[in-house]
Protein backbone atom coordinates (compact mmCIF):
# COMPACT_ATOMS: atom_id res chain seq x y z
CA UNK A 1 0.00 0.00 0.00
CA UNK A 2 1.32 3.46 -0.78
CA UNK A 3 0.66 5.86 1.64
CA UNK A 4 2.71 8.82 0.00
CA UNK A 5 2.55 10.17 -3.54
CA UNK A 6 5.28 8.72 -6.26
CA UNK A 7 6.94 12.63 -6.49
CA UNK A 8 7.13 12.49 -2.91
CA UNK A 9 8.59 8.55 -2.31
CA UNK A 10 11.14 10.26 -5.29
CA UNK A 11 12.33 13.20 -3.65
CA UNK A 12 12.75 11.18 0.09
CA UNK A 13 14.72 8.49 -2.46
CA UNK A 14 17.56 11.52 -3.53
CA UNK A 15 17.26 13.03 0.11
CA UNK A 16 18.32 9.70 1.60
CA UNK A 17 21.17 9.16 -1.30
CA UNK A 18 22.66 12.52 -0.85
CA UNK A 19 22.32 11.94 2.98
CA UNK A 20 24.45 9.02 2.11
CA UNK A 21 27.25 10.41 -0.18
CA UNK A 22 27.35 13.82 2.11
CA UNK A 23 28.19 11.47 5.20
CA UNK A 24 30.74 8.99 3.21
CA UNK A 25 32.82 12.18 1.87
CA UNK A 26 32.76 14.21 5.59
CA UNK A 27 34.02 10.88 6.76
CA UNK A 28 36.61 10.46 3.54
CA UNK A 29 37.85 14.40 4.37
CA UNK A 30 38.24 13.80 8.44
CA UNK A 31 40.09 10.96 7.59
CA UNK A 32 42.29 12.77 5.31
CA UNK A 33 42.62 15.64 7.81
CA UNK A 34 43.85 12.92 10.35
CA UNK A 35 45.94 11.43 8.34
CA UNK A 36 47.16 14.48 6.89
CA UNK A 37 50.91 13.92 6.99
CA UNK A 38 50.57 11.01 4.32
CA UNK A 39 48.01 12.25 2.39
CA UNK A 40 49.52 16.16 1.58
CA UNK A 41 52.61 14.02 0.47
CA UNK A 42 50.60 11.59 -2.08
CA UNK A 43 48.18 14.56 -3.16
CA UNK A 44 51.22 17.04 -4.06
CA UNK A 45 53.29 14.37 -5.70
CA UNK A 46 50.73 14.06 -7.55
CA UNK A 47 50.49 17.31 -8.32
CA UNK A 48 54.04 17.23 -9.52
CA UNK A 49 53.73 14.12 -11.56
CA UNK A 50 50.93 15.54 -13.23
CA UNK A 51 53.62 18.68 -14.22
CA UNK A 52 56.59 16.95 -14.69
CA UNK A 53 55.28 13.93 -16.76
CA UNK A 54 55.96 15.35 -20.46
CA UNK A 55 59.54 16.17 -19.74
CA UNK A 56 59.63 11.88 -18.23
CA UNK A 57 57.99 11.08 -21.05
CA UNK A 58 60.67 13.04 -23.78
CA UNK A 59 63.02 10.97 -21.68
CA UNK A 60 61.68 7.97 -22.39
CA UNK A 61 60.73 8.54 -26.00
CA UNK A 62 64.89 9.91 -26.37
CA UNK A 63 66.05 6.06 -25.34
CA UNK A 64 66.52 6.83 -21.48
CA UNK A 65 65.54 3.83 -19.01
CA UNK A 66 62.68 4.95 -17.12
CA UNK A 67 64.07 4.97 -13.87
CA UNK A 68 66.92 7.03 -14.57
CA UNK A 69 64.59 9.44 -16.60
CA UNK A 70 62.77 9.72 -13.45
CA UNK A 71 65.74 10.27 -11.17
CA UNK A 72 66.95 12.99 -14.11
CA UNK A 73 63.39 14.59 -13.49
CA UNK A 74 63.57 14.79 -9.70
CA UNK A 75 66.63 16.12 -9.86
CA UNK A 76 65.91 18.96 -12.05
CA UNK A 77 62.87 19.65 -10.18
CA UNK A 78 64.92 20.10 -7.12
CA UNK A 79 67.41 22.51 -9.50
CA UNK A 80 64.88 24.31 -10.94
CA UNK A 81 62.22 24.89 -7.35
CA UNK A 82 65.94 25.07 -4.93
CA UNK A 83 67.35 27.69 -7.47
CA UNK A 84 63.28 29.52 -7.68
CA UNK A 85 63.35 30.02 -4.18
CA UNK A 86 66.70 30.94 -3.29
CA UNK A 87 65.88 33.84 -5.82
CA UNK A 88 61.93 34.52 -4.32
CA UNK A 89 64.31 34.56 -0.62
CA UNK A 90 66.56 36.40 -1.99
CA UNK A 91 64.69 39.23 -3.29
CA UNK A 92 62.15 39.29 -0.63
CA UNK A 93 64.86 39.42 2.06
CA UNK A 94 66.60 42.01 0.12
CA UNK A 95 63.04 44.17 -0.32
CA UNK A 96 61.37 42.76 2.61
CA UNK A 97 61.95 45.58 4.80
CA UNK A 98 61.69 48.40 2.01
CA UNK A 99 58.34 46.54 1.14
CA UNK A 100 56.68 46.43 4.58
CA UNK A 101 58.07 49.85 5.44
CA UNK A 102 55.70 50.83 2.70
CA UNK A 103 52.99 49.04 3.72
CA UNK A 104 53.08 50.81 7.24
CA UNK A 105 53.03 54.23 5.93
CA UNK A 106 49.91 53.09 3.76
CA UNK A 107 48.10 52.14 6.79
CA UNK A 108 49.22 55.80 8.21
CA UNK A 109 48.26 57.34 5.31
CA UNK A 110 44.41 55.31 5.38
CA UNK A 111 44.47 56.20 8.79
CA UNK A 112 44.83 59.81 8.24
CA UNK A 113 42.70 60.00 5.41
CA UNK A 114 39.94 57.89 6.68
CA UNK A 115 40.22 58.16 10.70
CA UNK A 116 39.23 55.80 12.68
CA UNK A 117 38.25 53.32 10.13
CA UNK A 118 42.26 53.40 9.15
CA UNK A 119 43.29 53.18 12.63
CA UNK A 120 43.17 49.31 12.91
CA UNK A 121 45.37 49.22 9.58
CA UNK A 122 47.84 51.64 11.03
CA UNK A 123 48.12 49.65 14.58
CA UNK A 124 48.65 46.14 12.59
CA UNK A 125 51.43 47.84 10.48
CA UNK A 126 52.86 49.23 13.71
CA UNK A 127 52.80 46.40 15.75
CA UNK A 128 53.55 43.69 13.20
CA UNK A 129 56.75 42.76 14.84
CA UNK A 130 54.71 42.29 18.33
CA UNK A 131 52.57 40.24 16.35
CA UNK A 132 54.80 38.17 14.83
CA UNK A 133 56.66 37.65 17.55
CA UNK A 134 53.67 36.24 19.79
CA UNK A 135 52.48 33.99 16.72
CA UNK A 136 56.34 32.71 16.90
CA UNK A 137 56.25 32.31 20.97
CA UNK A 138 53.38 30.51 20.03
CA UNK A 139 54.90 28.22 17.59
CA UNK A 140 58.11 27.72 19.81
CA UNK A 141 55.70 26.13 22.55
CA UNK A 142 53.99 23.65 20.13
CA UNK A 143 57.22 22.80 18.88
CA UNK A 144 58.23 22.54 22.57
CA UNK A 145 54.94 20.62 23.58
CA UNK A 146 54.88 18.48 19.97
CA UNK A 147 56.00 17.67 16.45
CA UNK A 148 57.85 20.30 14.69
CA UNK A 149 56.15 22.19 12.67
CA UNK A 150 59.80 22.42 10.70
CA UNK A 151 60.86 19.33 10.80
CA UNK A 152 57.34 17.86 9.77
CA UNK A 153 57.38 20.32 6.47
CA UNK A 154 60.35 19.05 5.29
CA UNK A 155 59.86 14.95 6.06
CA UNK A 156 56.36 15.34 3.81
CA UNK A 157 58.47 17.00 1.39
CA UNK A 158 61.25 14.62 1.10
CA UNK A 159 58.29 12.05 0.90
CA UNK A 160 56.35 13.80 -2.01
CA UNK A 161 59.75 13.78 -4.22
CA UNK A 162 60.10 10.40 -3.05
CA UNK A 163 56.60 9.34 -4.53
CA UNK A 164 57.10 11.88 -7.51
CA UNK A 165 59.79 9.83 -8.61
CA UNK A 166 57.68 6.29 -7.99
CA UNK A 167 54.89 7.69 -9.94
CA UNK A 168 56.85 8.60 -12.58
CA UNK A 169 58.90 5.58 -13.20
CA UNK A 170 55.95 3.60 -12.60
CA UNK A 171 53.26 5.63 -14.50
CA UNK A 172 53.23 3.18 -17.09
CA UNK A 173 51.35 0.91 -15.04
CA UNK A 174 48.82 3.21 -13.64
CA UNK A 175 46.17 2.20 -15.81
CA UNK A 176 46.76 -1.71 -15.18
CA UNK A 177 46.76 -1.07 -11.49
CA UNK A 178 43.36 0.56 -11.94
CA UNK A 179 41.83 -1.93 -13.88
CA UNK A 180 42.76 -4.37 -11.33
CA UNK A 181 40.96 -2.88 -8.40
CA UNK A 182 37.89 -1.78 -10.13
CA UNK A 183 34.86 -4.17 -9.42
CA UNK A 184 33.83 -6.24 -12.40
CA UNK A 185 32.51 -4.77 -15.53
CA UNK A 186 33.80 -1.24 -14.20
CA UNK A 187 37.54 -1.69 -15.71
CA UNK A 188 37.30 0.26 -18.32
CA UNK A 189 34.92 3.18 -17.13
CA UNK A 190 37.52 3.28 -14.10
CA UNK A 191 40.16 3.92 -16.25
CA UNK A 192 38.36 6.16 -18.82
CA UNK A 193 37.74 7.75 -15.13
CA UNK A 194 41.03 8.46 -14.01
CA UNK A 195 42.42 9.07 -17.36
CA UNK A 196 40.17 12.31 -17.45
CA UNK A 197 40.60 13.19 -14.01
CA UNK A 198 44.71 13.01 -14.34
CA UNK A 199 44.44 14.58 -17.77
CA UNK A 200 42.63 17.79 -15.93
CA UNK A 201 44.84 18.27 -12.93
CA UNK A 202 47.80 18.12 -15.58
CA UNK A 203 46.23 20.90 -18.15
CA UNK A 204 45.53 22.74 -15.02
CA UNK A 205 49.17 22.58 -13.60
CA UNK A 206 50.59 23.54 -16.50
CA UNK A 207 48.44 26.20 -17.30
CA UNK A 208 48.62 27.82 -14.29
CA UNK A 209 52.23 27.44 -14.10
CA UNK A 210 52.50 29.02 -17.75
CA UNK A 211 49.75 31.89 -16.36
CA UNK A 212 51.73 32.48 -12.87
CA UNK A 213 54.85 33.30 -15.20
CA UNK A 214 53.63 36.00 -17.73
CA UNK A 215 51.50 37.34 -14.98
CA UNK A 216 54.63 37.66 -12.92
CA UNK A 217 56.78 39.28 -15.55
CA UNK A 218 54.34 41.20 -17.29
CA UNK A 219 53.71 43.50 -13.39
CA UNK A 220 57.36 42.96 -12.58
CA UNK A 221 57.83 44.96 -15.58
CA UNK A 222 55.07 47.61 -14.69
CA UNK A 223 56.56 47.81 -11.84
CA UNK A 224 59.88 48.77 -12.65
CA UNK A 225 58.66 50.73 -15.14
CA UNK A 226 56.84 53.09 -12.84
CA UNK A 227 59.76 52.59 -10.44
CA UNK A 228 58.26 50.95 -7.61
CA UNK A 229 60.14 49.92 -4.38
CA UNK A 230 60.47 46.11 -4.21
CA UNK A 231 59.41 44.94 -7.86
CA UNK A 232 61.15 41.77 -7.79
CA UNK A 233 59.85 40.70 -4.47
CA UNK A 234 56.39 42.15 -5.58
CA UNK A 235 56.74 40.23 -8.95
CA UNK A 236 57.54 36.79 -6.83
CA UNK A 237 54.83 37.53 -4.59
CA UNK A 238 52.38 37.54 -7.71
CA UNK A 239 53.65 34.11 -9.39
CA UNK A 240 53.45 32.55 -5.92
CA UNK A 241 49.88 33.52 -5.09
CA UNK A 242 48.20 32.63 -8.80
CA UNK A 243 48.06 29.23 -7.87
CA UNK A 244 44.97 30.21 -6.00
CA UNK A 245 42.99 31.90 -8.78
CA UNK A 246 41.51 34.76 -8.28
CA UNK A 247 41.42 35.09 -4.42
CA UNK A 248 45.82 34.86 -5.21
CA UNK A 249 45.66 37.90 -7.91
CA UNK A 250 43.57 40.34 -5.43
CA UNK A 251 45.91 39.38 -2.76
CA UNK A 252 49.02 40.31 -4.74
CA UNK A 253 47.24 43.16 -6.37
CA UNK A 254 46.40 44.98 -3.40
CA UNK A 255 50.01 44.66 -2.08
CA UNK A 256 51.07 46.22 -4.95
CA UNK A 257 49.07 49.19 -4.86
CA UNK A 258 49.53 49.91 -1.02
CA UNK A 259 53.49 49.88 -1.94
CA UNK A 260 52.69 52.25 -5.03
CA UNK A 261 50.41 54.35 -2.75
CA UNK A 262 53.14 54.48 0.24
CA UNK A 263 55.90 55.35 -1.58
CA UNK A 264 55.72 56.78 -4.74
CA UNK A 265 52.13 58.97 -4.09
CA UNK A 266 48.83 58.56 -5.42
CA UNK A 267 48.75 58.76 -8.79
CA UNK A 268 51.63 56.20 -9.72
CA UNK A 269 49.38 53.98 -7.31
CA UNK A 270 46.41 54.48 -9.61
CA UNK A 271 48.95 53.78 -12.73
CA UNK A 272 49.88 50.31 -10.84
CA UNK A 273 46.45 49.54 -10.40
CA UNK A 274 45.94 49.99 -13.92
CA UNK A 275 48.38 47.26 -14.76
CA UNK A 276 47.22 44.81 -12.28
CA UNK A 277 43.75 45.04 -13.66
CA UNK A 278 45.08 44.75 -17.15
CA UNK A 279 47.26 41.99 -16.53
CA UNK A 280 44.08 40.25 -14.95
CA UNK A 281 41.99 41.13 -18.19
CA UNK A 282 44.91 40.04 -20.61
CA UNK A 283 44.55 36.60 -18.12
CA UNK A 284 41.13 36.14 -18.08
CA UNK A 285 40.13 37.19 -22.06
CA UNK A 286 43.48 35.62 -23.57
CA UNK A 287 46.04 33.50 -21.46
CA UNK A 288 42.94 31.54 -19.79
CA UNK A 289 41.11 30.29 -22.75
CA UNK A 290 44.17 29.95 -24.65
CA UNK A 291 46.43 28.42 -22.44
CA UNK A 292 43.60 25.87 -20.44
CA UNK A 293 40.88 25.83 -23.24
CA UNK A 294 41.52 21.94 -23.68
CA UNK A 295 41.32 21.73 -19.72
CA UNK A 296 37.98 21.60 -17.53
CA UNK A 297 36.49 25.27 -17.24
CA UNK A 298 34.88 26.19 -13.96
CA UNK A 299 32.93 28.38 -12.96
CA UNK A 300 34.99 31.40 -10.60
CA UNK A 301 31.95 30.71 -8.06
CA UNK A 302 32.84 27.14 -8.11
CA UNK A 303 36.97 27.97 -7.88
CA UNK A 304 35.67 30.31 -4.71
CA UNK A 305 33.87 27.79 -2.81
CA UNK A 306 36.09 25.16 -3.76
CA UNK A 307 39.23 27.52 -2.46
CA UNK A 308 36.72 28.01 1.04
CA UNK A 309 36.25 25.06 1.71
CA UNK A 310 40.12 23.94 1.34
CA UNK A 311 41.22 26.66 3.68
CA UNK A 312 38.76 25.67 5.97
CA UNK A 313 39.94 21.90 5.64
CA UNK A 314 44.24 22.28 5.42
CA UNK A 315 44.80 26.02 5.65
CA UNK A 316 47.28 27.24 2.87
CA UNK A 317 47.94 23.95 1.81
CA UNK A 318 44.21 23.11 1.20
CA UNK A 319 43.68 26.44 -0.76
CA UNK A 320 46.64 25.24 -3.41
CA UNK A 321 44.91 21.57 -3.66
CA UNK A 322 41.54 22.72 -3.75
CA UNK A 323 41.24 23.72 -7.15
CA UNK A 324 43.14 20.89 -8.79
CA UNK A 325 41.36 18.15 -6.84
CA UNK A 326 37.87 20.29 -7.95
CA UNK A 327 39.01 20.11 -11.65
CA UNK A 328 39.93 16.58 -11.45
CA UNK A 329 36.48 15.66 -9.78
CA UNK A 330 34.85 17.91 -12.44
CA UNK A 331 36.72 15.91 -15.03
CA UNK A 332 34.80 12.80 -13.22
CA UNK A 333 31.85 14.14 -14.40
CA UNK A 334 32.16 14.83 -17.56
CA UNK A 335 33.69 11.55 -18.17
CA UNK A 336 30.38 10.05 -16.76
CA UNK A 337 27.74 12.19 -18.66
CA UNK A 338 29.42 11.49 -21.68
CA UNK A 339 29.39 7.34 -21.48
CA UNK A 340 26.07 7.54 -19.70
CA UNK A 341 24.58 10.13 -22.31
CA UNK A 342 25.88 7.80 -25.04
CA UNK A 343 23.81 5.13 -23.65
Amino acid sequence: MQLLPDPVRRLAAWCVVILLVAGVVYVGVRLCVELRTAVIPVLLALLGTALLGPLHRRLVQAGVNRSLAAGLTCVAVVAVVGGAVYIVVAALIDTGDQILSSLRQAAKSVAERFGAAGTSLDDLATHSKDLLGKFGGTAASNVISGVSVVGEGIAMAVLALLLVFFFLRDSDGAAQALRSVAPPGTADTVEAMGRRAFAAVEGFMRGTTLIALIDAICITIGLLILRVPGAVGLGALVFVAAYIPYLGAFLSGSVSVLVALADRGFVIALWVLGVVIAVQLLEGHVLQPMIQSRTVQMHPAVVMLAITAGASVAGIVGMLLSVPLTAAAFGIAHELRARYAAR
